[in-house]
């Protein structure tokens, strides 16, 4: 294949911009924000399950301390009743007596279940406030979050827009080569990465092996205007004053 020499050394352009979209690419897929949501979100289904697990014990300290708090109250009324009865007059020796007993009981059993209120509140004081903590973690996670997502969306959108105008800039430099070249050059770029490479110091600058003094000669008696490849990758290589040959 022949193509004129400044047209070959124009591929050198183009690979240039092929090189510029392939870092997009590459870039995108490896985002270290993308790997930070992520493990902000499985930060957040953890900071979720831990509010979860401190709301649903506040939420049953919360109904034990009702149900305690019915219990004293009840207790509590039938003491009054009893204090009532007693102060009546209406009852006799034996009843009073047993009234007396029962009301003992009854103080005693406030007692408890008074003492045991005040630990099931001040339990509930504690969770209470391992709530307010997980609360304010989850909002702090939330944000973490928030803020992985915006700078990720930040960075795709500057990708985005070198991706398009770069696109753009290589459809109209692909217009400015032979269809057969350009094939030849897609084809390679395809199967190894980089379609086209300078010789410089006699080394391919594509897969950046020095070329033996066979590949030299070759290159040395080869027409400026034929295409000529890299014996080890490939690429087209292209030849300037700097190639060393």
């Amino acid at each position: 294949m022949k193509a004129d020499p400044a047209v070959q050394r124009r591929l050198l352009d183009l690979a240039e911009v092929d090189a510029e979209l392939a870092r997009v690419t590459h870039r995108r897929r490896t985002l270290p924000e993308i790997a930070e949501i992520a493990e902000a979100e499985k930060q957040m289904r953890a900071k979720q399950d831990a509010l979860v697990a401190v709301e649903t014990t506040l939420t049953d300290l919360d109904r034990d301390v009702k149900r305690q708090e019915t219990e004293i109250e009840q207790v509590r009324a039938r003491g009054d009743r009893d204090r009532k009865l007693m102060q009546s007059g209406s009852v006799g020796a034996k009843q009073l007596t047993d009234l007396e007993h029962e009301l003992a009981t009854l103080q005693r059993r406030q007692g408890v279940l008074e003492d045991d209120l005040l630990e099931l509140m001040e339990r509930r004081e504690a969770v209470e406030a391992d709530v307010s903590f997980a609360r304010v973690d989850m909002d702090k996670g939330r944000e973490a979050l928030s803020d992985a997502a915006r700078r990720r969306d930040d960075v795709l959108a500057d990708l985005e827009a070198t991706e398009t105008r770069r696109t753009a800039d290589r459809s109209l430099m692909a217009k400015g080569f032979p269809d057969d070249l350009l094939k030849l050059y897609d084809r390679q770029r395809e199967h190894r990465g980089i379609g086209a490479a300078l010789i410089q110091s006699r080394r391919c600058g594509a897969c950046r092996i020095e070329l033996d003094r066979n590949a030299v000669s070759k290159l040395k008696e080869a027409a400026s205007d034929e295409v000529v490849r890299c014996e080890e990758c490939g690429a087209i290589l292209v030849r300037t004053a700097e190639s060393g040959l």
